[in-house]
């Protein structure tokens, strides 16, 4: 169906409640199973240098339990590089990473590392893996992504939300507009459009509402929800509101 709308749960934060405690529970793919149950399209874990939320053995898990796709950001290291290649997962995204950050700040700046990212991601489209940007809506980002070999870009939507959450409502909606633009521009280049980061009930709709977009990847909010109502009611509310955003309600 040309207007599906995809959802990618990201369940890296299963892994920081469980590192909070040291502890063995609660365990990432047990939540990426609850995920699919409840209709998730794929998962997303991010591989951190610092290791501080999904580790290895997570990524080794995940691989061997899923039937869904799993989409794996990383940072554009050669370490990283290894390990995407050794796994060959579904998809790799990457994201910009810095050690002091709570979370991911921003885009990656593809325009500005060119050459180096073109030669990074050969050998990950070599072995099967659809090579993902997560970049702002910056129309140089979005025509640099697709210069490399880029097979997607993932708009950062978490100035988007941020806007919101501040009440700034003018500034929210001129940011909007601009995503909307990023998302034309990147599939009339031919990239694939996801768009992720911050998304809450009360953000999902006008992204969701973007028709470019074919999917979204959410996290932490999901996460936190589920300690109220539930991983699986979470996940299904989220669609829900994806599906009326799509349905023009």
């Amino acid at each position: 169906m040309a207007n599906l709308l995809r959802l990618g749960v990201n369940v890296d934060h299963v892994a920081t409640l469980r590192n909070a405690r040291g502890s063995a529970y609660p365990d990432p793919l047990r939540a990426a199973i609850l995920a699919q149950q409840a209709g998730a399209d794929g998962i997303t874990a991010h591989l951190r240098e610092d290791r501080r939320h999904i580790v290895d053995a997570d990524i080794d898990t995940l691989i061997a339990g899923l039937t869904c796709p799993l989409n794996f950001e990383m940072a554009a290291t050669s370490e990283m590089q290894a390990i995407a290649l050794r796994h060959k997962p579904h998809a790799v995204c990457l994201v910009p990473e810095k050690r002091a950050e709570r979370t991911t700040e921003g885009g990656l700046d593809v325009a500005g590392d060119e050459d180096r990212l073109a030669a990074y991601i050969a050998p990950l489209r070599e072995a099967g893996c659809r090579v993902s940007m997560f970049i702002g809506h910056d129309a140089e980002q979005i025509r640099a992504s697709a210069r490399i070999g880029a097979a997607v870009v993932e708009l950062h939507t978490g100035h988007y939300c941020d806007l919101h959450a501040d009440g700034h409502l003018a500034e929210r909606d001129a940011e909007l507009a601009l995503l909307v633009a990023g998302a034309k521009l990147a599939k009339s280049l031919g990239l694939e459009v996801h768009a992720g980061h911050g998304l809450t009930f009360d953000t999902v709709k006008p992204i969701a509402a973007i028709p470019e977009i074919q999917e979204l990847n959410i996290g932490h909010f999901l996460i936190c929800e589920a300690v109220f109502m539930g991983l699986g009611p979470a996940i299904a509310q989220m669609r829900h509101l994806m599906e009326q955003a799509r349905a023009g309600a």
